[in-house]
């Protein structure tokens, strides 16, 4: 057996930095689990030369092995251990663009880059091909992807990636930006925004993007998309067809109003419709709609405050359309505070 050692990123963000450590111990583990055949073992917090690190036992780690924890969500380096020296072990992330991609975005309730890496990762370690994440491509969902940044993690990793949200302005936003850092990046590409129409109707708006991690890669036809949908989550089998997505993740709404709403909900202020504020009544109306659009043997991972909702209940939401919840130690291990109002944990769930 060999031993490591994992040096965790520093966060920018105090709170999330005090339970990174946590995090990643359940990350890990997660991916032994799922991918690494249980061969990482012995998985602690241990202070090496008066430095935090999460350190584990493995047999030695092939090239693969490495490729693949290359990604964990707050890995700054990683070492083999030798008696009293630290060896480090070269890393081969999958990201294909600067981390500005995901950090230069400023706003209110974004959701911390570092758990959005590490939601989309649990996630795909729930697929019945969990290897793909670094061996192939699955195509990623974000139903509630507010300004995108499951999509640009998404994009990080060289992935097709969706999402739908029902915000005007933050799709307008979203759409400025990603056209933006593609053009000041020197990024070879292609964006348009259009309206969706069906009979002379229009459903919502669409940006698609085609864009190259190069531009050889883009003349070979060798390309990534971004297809963003404004309109309401409840509908977006009007956008996607049944089982075109791998992975669908997104962080529900965290007891504040968000733009999705339940079927039948009563008219608001001016007649629009009242938006939920419920992401147990969001998550209930949504699910089934959502689950159609998955492949099977793919997943679904959604984060959420458990002050305004119970595991139990969304553990049941996610059984009741016909997915398998991941129960283990290691998937219930995510828990952590965001702030006093805030207490965030993630479900992911399989498709049979």
């Amino acid at each position: 057996m060999t031993a490591y050692g994992l040096l965790v990123s520093p966060s920018h963000n105090r709170v999330y930095a005090q339970a990174a450590a946590d995090l990643v111990k359940a990350e890990l583990t997660v991916f032994s689990e799922r991918a690494l055949g249980g061969r990482v073992r012995d998985v602690e917090e241990t202070a090496i030369g008066g430095v935090p690190y999460v350190t584990f036992t493995a047999d030695e780690l092939t090239e693969q092995d490495v490729r693949l924890l290359s990604n964990l969500s707050s890995l700054y380096a990683l070492f083999q251990i030798e008696g009293e020296l630290l060896r480090p072990v070269p890393l081969q992330p999958l990201d294909l663009f600067g981390s500005d991609l995901l950090t230069i975005q400023k706003y209110s309730g974004k959701t911390n880059e570092y758990f959005t890496k590490l939601l989309l990762n649990v996630t795909a370690m729930a697929t019945d091909s969990p290897m793909d994440l670094v061996t192939g491509r699955p195509r990623v969902l974000d139903p509630m992807c507010g300004r995108g940044t499951t999509l640009n993690q998404a994009v990080m990793y060289g992935l097709d990636t969706a999402g739908i949200d029902i915000d005007g302005k933050d799709f307008d936003a979203y759409a400025a930006f990603i056209k933006t850092w593609l053009k000041n990046n020197r990024v070879k590409h292609q964006a348009e925004v259009a309206n969706v129409r069906r009979e002379k109707a229009v459903l919502g708006r669409r940006l698609h993007v085609t864009l190259g991690a190069s531009k050889e890669r883009y003349k070979s036809g060798e390309t990534m998309e971004i297809t963003v949908v404004n309109a309401d989550s409840l509908g977006a089998g009007k956008f996607f067809r049944p089982g075109s997505f791998d992975l669908i993740v997104t962080d529900a709404p965290y007891g504040v109003q968000h733009g999705s709403r339940s079927k039948g909900a009563q008219p608001g202020r001016k007649g629009r419709p009242q938006l939920s504020r419920s992401p147990v009544e969001l998550l209930t109306a949504a699910v089934p709609e959502w689950t159609r659009l998955l492949r099977p043997g793919g997943a679904i991972g959604i984060s959420w405050n458990t002050f305004v909702g119970r595991r139990e209940q969304l553990a049941e939401i996610l059984a009741s359309s016909g997915l398998h919840v991941q129960d283990s130690d290691a998937y219930r291990g995510f828990r952590h505070r965001v702030d006093q109002a805030i207490s965030r944990d993630l479900v992911v769930a399989a498709k049979p």
